[in-house]
């Protein structure tokens, strides 16, 4: 009887391993679902601000080496039904980041823990003490990005008019002035610019125009339309519901 019960657990603690060592992933390694979403959505805008020098920390950040979007094969197939809603009515997505390694969000703690670095304060911080910055919850050491399934972003109208280009140490402006005064983006009017650490960047915020709202809940609509759950304090920060890494925080370079 003995040996009967020993058996059975040693086959139970055998499956259970293999189950593991099936589900398990490096998080050193890009897993084969995330795909480059050019290859799902050949179409859709990319401005990837991490690769380039125009974002909160005025550098590139560690972990971009291409301009690339990655996610997983779930989150871009979604996504591709969004972007296929949007070209019925001449629009487009327009993409600032997706995957995001793990070191690039330590990129930004170590960045926000230097409080004398002020440069980008001007743009995207106007109104914020950067020592409030994790209190305020804009900087955390894990970020939903490095599951492969989150993606910020916006809507461009179809002819796309050529992005206007950031040159480093150009004067800057708020975020959170109205179009034509802030740095110039090609997309839609969302009433702020990307990465605004501001109030009016909340999504429903009810302090801007009746037609910044329109266009907000146009994105807001057909993401959840699709899957995707926004963040309600960045109206360009979506989620896949369905994900299929919840737990796991990768850190394989954009390449």
């Amino acid at each position: 009887m003995r040996l009967k019960i020993f058996s059975l657990l040693f086959l139970l603690c055998c499956f259970c391993f293999s189950c593991f060592s099936h589900t398990s992933h490096s998080i050193n390694e890009m897993p084969d679902n995330f795909v480059n979403i050019k290859t799902v959505i050949p179409q859709v805008e990319l401005d990837i601000r991490y690769y380039d020098q125009h974002n909160f920390l005025g550098q590139k950040v560690d972990g971009y080496l291409a301009p690339k979007c990655l996610l997983t094969r779930e989150a871009a197939t979604a996504l591709s039904n969004v972007q296929k809603e949007l070209e019925k009515f001449s629009l487009t997505l327009k993409i600032y980041d997706c995957y995001r390694p793990q070191q690039a969000v330590n990129h930004f703690v170590r960045w926000a823990k230097d409080i004398d670095d002020t440069k980008t304060r001007k743009e995207f911080y106007p109104t914020v003490d950067k020592r409030n910055l994790f209190k305020d919850g804009y900087i955390a050491d894990k970020s939903s990005h490095s599951r492969g399934s989150t993606v910020d972003l916006t809507i461009v109208s179809l002819p796309v008019v050529p992005q206007k280009k950031y040159t480093p140490g150009q004067k800057l402006y708020e975020c959170y002035l109205p179009q034509g005064k802030r740095f110039g983006d090609n997309s839609i009017d969302m009433a702020t610019g990307f990465d605004c650490f501001h109030e009016l960047s909340h999504t429903e915020n009810k302090n801007i125009s009746a037609q910044q709202r329109i266009n907000r809940m146009l994105l807001k609509t057909l993401m959840e339309k699709h899957g995707f759950q926004n963040y309600a304090f960045e109206w360009w920060h979506y989620t896949f519901k369905n994900e299929p890494y919840p737990n796991t925080y990768f850190d394989f370079p954009i390449k």
